[in-house]
């Protein structure tokens, strides 16, 4: 005869075992190279033929007010990578390496026993090799696009079909390496380089479908020059593209090497750009339907974002490093079926949010150290205190940004002259202060900061106490300083 207590202490023990057996779901990163968060369909743009990337956003959470911690991709990269800001990371300028000793988002889901992969972009800074930073295959950009020369032979382009020339930035002429005459790639679609890292990703999908995963799919679309094939050379035409204004305070700003571009120019950028997000679009759709195929889609929680935004012609510009709201804004989408709740999230996250909402919902350890906060419960509609501001830094330039839901603060020490190639007329003006209300001007044109001291107190002091709770060398802060002379020691970049 079972006692009354073998049958209750089964009954505890049964949710034990059946999670035991239960197999882990899988995940899937997807992240893009400089997709501003304002070309998407479902951001509300006309103009956008995003529909793989719409449909996974009405399948998930659209988090339509998520920023990047850094405007620039390495630093932006490693802080996602990290949960930790980029100054924290040790990493805020284009050409430094992540450390090897650093925790990363890999390291954890290895250490739960999955298979981790990436292919494509991650900017390492470094060759890629097994096991780097917790990636069992690396098959990084540069391991990527090796391969892809080896194995892909492009079938020859009709003379008559003109293709872009070789990639120089900041050496060629901006129209030229921005693709103003909106050039396609010299290779057609099968041989395109982000085709042969789908059937990459393909191969390993099938290779792996029945052990839990966590895989990295990184395109380098749409970055400069905005790379598509010959069959999407006539996907946009420059017509349908309005310049963006540019505002009565702007000159100063402005890079010299923007300042030749015509009307014309400008125009044929944006088309090329779109054609990428166009691109980008498909080779997404392609890797979720296989997803699908598969039947993995129901078991996999995916992510899709990029590492920050990009200005198309928004003050001037035409690249993201500055802290407009057009290079800080990106996409967000979270899709875990049965787990997640489709919607719309409208409060403000960051970057740093996303690692710890990570390790969160795939019940991974936590990282060692995260700046950020679960969004879980936004993904599972529990309720949650909204971020009241943003935090962005892009130390090349020694400034720092806090963004509200009033108000965009930037500061700026201007004492370094920056090394990015997007030098304006006075590359070493000292220190400066700028306050965007966003209400009344929400394309960041009026810096009132003269009319609110108040307002520039207040969010200089949050700055300051983000710096102070996250820098590495806080302890060290030189005693006696005040709040400018403390932030001017904490935006010098430090990287090894």
């Amino acid at each position: 005869m079972i006692s009354r207590r073998a049958v209750v202490s089964s009954a505890v023990a049964l949710p034990a075992i059946l999670r035991a057996q239960r197999r882990k779901p899988n995940f899937l990163f997807l992240i893009a190279d400089d997709h501003a968060g304002y070309v998407l369909g479902c951001d509300g743009n006309p103009l956008a033929r995003t529909p793989n990337i719409d449909v996974l956003a009405s399948q998930g959470v659209r988090f339509s007010q998520h920023y990047c911690n850094s405007p620039v991709c390495t630093p932006s990269r490693q802080s996602l990578f990290t949960g930790q800001l980029p100054h924290a990371a040790g990493v805020t300028r284009l050409p430094t390496p992540l450390a090897q000793d650093k925790p990363t988002l890999a390291k954890q889901f290895l250490k739960a026993g999955y298979k981790t992969a990436v292919f494509g972009k991650m900017h390492f800074i470094r060759r890629g090799v097994p096991g780097m930073h917790g990636l069992e295959i690396a098959c990084t950009e540069d391991v990527l696009t090796r391969e892809w020369q080896q194995q892909v032979k492009p079938r020859p382009i009709p003379p008559e079909i003109r293709t872009k020339p070789p990639w120089k930035p900041l050496k060629d002429p901006a129209r030229v390496w921005l693709n103003a005459d909106k050039l396609p790639y010299p290779r057609y679609d099968a041989d395109m380089r982000a085709s042969f890292q789908v059937r990459l990703v393909d191969n390993f999908l099938e290779t792996h479908r029945d052990k839990p995963f966590a895989l990295w799919v990184s395109f380098l679309e749409p970055h400069s020059p905005y790379d598509f094939p010959i069959e999407y050379r006539d996907k946009y035409s420059p017509s349908e593209f309005r310049v963006p204004e540019v505002g009565p305070e702007d000159d100063w700003q402005i890079p010299l090497i923007f300042r030749d571009l015509a009307a014309a120019d400008k125009r044929g950028i944006i088309a090329a750009y779109y054609t990428s997000v166009e691109f980008l679009d498909r080779n997404i759709g392609l890797v979720l339907r296989k997803l699908r195929e598969l039947n993995l889609e129901d078991n996999t929680f995916v992510v899709y974002t990029a590492d920050h935004g990009y200005d198309l012609g928004q003050h001037g510009r035409f690249e993201k490093h500055c802290g407009y709201d057009p290079a800080l804004r990106v996409p967000l989408i979270i899709r875990y079926p049965g787990r997640v709740q489709p919607g719309i999230v409208q409060a403000m996250t960051e970057h740093v949010d996303l690692s710890s909402t990570i390790c969160d919902m795939m019940e991974l350890d936590p990282l060692p150290v995260e700046h950020g906060r679960s969004l879980r419960p936004y993904l599972e509609r529990r309720r949650i205190e909204p971020r009241e501001q943003i935090f962005s830094e892009y130390l090349e330039n020694e400034e720092a940004y806090i963004r509200t839901e009033r108000w965009k603060f930037i500061y700026c020490s201007g004492r370094r002259a920056r090394r990015d190639g997007y030098v304006v007329i006075d590359p070493t003006p000292g220190r400066y202060k700028v306050l965007f209300d966003l209400k009344a001007d929400s394309g960041e044109f009026h810096n009132v900061a003269k009319q609110h001291p108040d307002v520039v107190e207040q969010l200089e002091r949050v700055m300051l106490e983000r710096f102070r709770a996250t820098h590495p060398d806080a302890p060290n802060e030189p005693r006696g300083l005040t709040s400018e002379e403390a932030l001017d020691w904490y935006v010098r970049p430090r990287d090894a």
